[in-house]
């Protein structure tokens, strides 16, 4: 989780009242966060937050909700947006490689070192959570004075210009900067395959940013910068919005007004929307969940401490949710909302409406462990291996069937690019990174497969040894099934996965469930093995609905 690094003595000059320290470490946890550290007479406290709350990502979003939770300004806070006469044009030819660019500006920050460190902070952790690491957006934060708009975010060639960025002190062109910035060395895989780049420029050609790279070093805030210009840019249009809100409110909190910026080719005319939403729940479904029997006025009073507003009309109970809230989109979320406001602290002065159960393991749960022991006690040992797989290794190489495949939308690398099917590959893959260890080498998992988008429990076992025999893992195979106390029966299984003749299917109540045999020297290749490896799998999901008498 994000850990914001702050101050107490900034923390309370934003909020503006004298709050005594102690008061901040005990309030935070009941907003949500966590004190990762803080020394005793310390100013410095670290503070760590869910993912789910970029708005807090700053001492400007934690002192904001401070003053909400504390009493000093509860309620959704209304934002007064100004129109400036600051326009941006996203042309055509840039929306094929960064499709969505939004802008604002806000006038009249104050800023020293403190604000200075805590808005960088803020870019980054943005950059790295909803940014996903600048793949899905980038924010770049501009001192307006040096730079004259319009400003244009067009598509350039990798050498067509050049620009001093930030932190150097000579012109580069895109393509140096990709090749020897540390920045750009960094982020070059981002912009693989485009022939182009994006860049934005002012009205004087100069430029302020190369997303999702590197800023323009003219354009450098410092602690004498008042104006400041905020662009976000990348493919998510919802998160793109999201964190030029974030943004722009977090420099409210330092004095700042929020001003609009005229745009052409962009989803809106104009940016930044600080339009909050609204939506409406059942409270008595809320306090069902929650257990404390509040009313409407409770459940409004509530919503105002953690930084919104509500309206109650019987049952229902309107939220009003702040432009940087994007973490709200379920009645739960409004449930916990209201938990929050009303106060963790109370909960143990309520009585639960809930009826109180003991725990215990799930019947999957407790009949794998029973059949753990009993393939431990054939001499094998447990794994546990990564859901993410290949199609390569669970249908070319293998030779089993395909199947219906979860696939992975934007893959990190070759081998991860689905979730897998069978284990037997993910256990040959630990057997090829092994294979310089002593034989025989004997491994099982018990672990769950998708199958047409469900978990489905398999059973896998696989032994690499300087000889093989199908008698042996028959053998192997027989002993399980006796043990899972089932009726069975094999039969011939022509899979190239197996050495013609040596391969069998596991049929329970005439379906085939798993199959067994020594694989064929193709297969073995092929997985990077340079010794014989027998294998068994099945599926266990049935017999686990038939002995706990349930389907599973």
């Amino acid at each position: 989780m994000p850990v914001i690094n702050t101050s107490y003595k900034d923390l309370v000059r934003i909020i503006g009242h004298d709050v005594p320290i102690e008061t901040v470490l005990e309030q935070v946890p009941l907003l949500g966060g966590v004190i990762d550290e803080h020394e005793e007479g310390s100013d410095d406290i670290a503070i760590e937050f869910f993912p789910n709350r970029p708005d807090m990502y700053s001492a400007e979003g934690i002192s904001r909700g401070l003053k909400a939770f504390l009493g000093f300004e509860p309620g959704l806070k209304d934002y007064k947006v100004g129109k400036s006469d600051v326009k941006a044009i996203v042309t055509d030819e840039v929306k094929e490689i960064r499709p969505y660019f939004m802008a604002a500006v806000v006038k009249g920050v104050s800023i020293d070192d403190r604000a200075l460190k805590s808005i960088m902070e803020l870019q980054e952790k943005l950059h790295t959570t909803l940014g996903r690491k600048r793949t899905k957006l980038a924010i770049g934060v501009h001192d307006l004075d040096k730079v004259v708009p319009p400003f244009t975010f067009k598509a350039v060639g990798p050498e067509s210009m050049s620009f001093v960025p930030l932190t150097k002190t000579e012109a580069m062109t895109p393509k140096e900067i990709l090749e020897k910035h540390e920045k750009g060395k960094a982020f070059a895989h981002l912009l693989d395959g485009y022939e182009k780049y994006p860049m934005i420029f002012d009205a004087n050609g100069d430029v302020l940013s190369f997303p999702p790279i590197i800023n323009g070093a003219l354009t450098t805030v410092t602690v004498n910068t008042k104006n400041i210009f905020i662009d976000v840019t990348g493919f998510d249009e919802n998160a793109v919005e999201i964190c030029l809100n974030i943004v722009a409110s977090a420099l409210v909190e330092r004095g700042g007004s929020i001003f609009t910026v005229e745009m052409e080719g962009a989803p809106k005319k104009q940016y930044p929307d600080m339009t909050s939403r609204q939506k409406t729940i059942s409270l008595a479904e809320c306090n069902r969940v929650n257990g404390i029997p509040l009313d409407g006025a409770q459940a409004v009073e509530a919503l105002k401490r953690v930084g919104m507003d509500g309206k109650a009309d019987g049952d229902s109970v309107t939220a009003y949710i702040p432009a940087y809230r994007f973490d709200i989109l379920h009645d739960a979320d409004i449930y916990e909302e209201i938990a929050i406001g009303y106060g963790f602290e109370k909960f143990g002065k309520c009585k639960m409406d809930i009826t109180q159960t003991y725990g215990k393991l799930l019947p999957e749960t407790s009949f794998s462990e029973n059949l753990k022991d009993v393939v431990v006690g054939l001499g094998y040992t447990e794994l546990t291996t990564l859901t993410l797989s290949n199609q390569r290794d669970e249908y070319v190489i293998s030779g089993f069937p395909e199947v219906d495949t979860v696939t992975v939308k934007n893959p990190i690398t070759e081998d991860h690019t689905c979730l897998r099917a069978y284990l037997m590959p993910s256990l040959m893959r630990i057997l090829r990174h092994n294979k310089h260890r002593d034989l025989p080498q004997k491994i099982f998992e018990i672990g769950y497969v998708i199958r047409n988008a469900k978990n489905v429990l398999h059973l896998c076992l696989l032994q690499a040894a300087s000889k093989t025999s199908f008698t042996e893992i028959k053998s192997v195979t027989e002993s399980i099934l006796r043990e899972l106390d089932v009726k069975y029966s094999f039969s011939v299984c022509d899979y190239t996965t197996f050495v013609p003749g040596r391969g069998a299917f596991i049929e329970i109540d005439g379906k085939k469930v798993g199959v067994f045999g020594e694989m064929a020297p193709k297969t073995i290749v092929d997985y990077e093995m340079t010794h014989p490896v027998m294998m068994m799998e099945m599926d266990i999901s049935g017999i686990i609905a038939e002995k706990s008498g349930r389907l599973f």
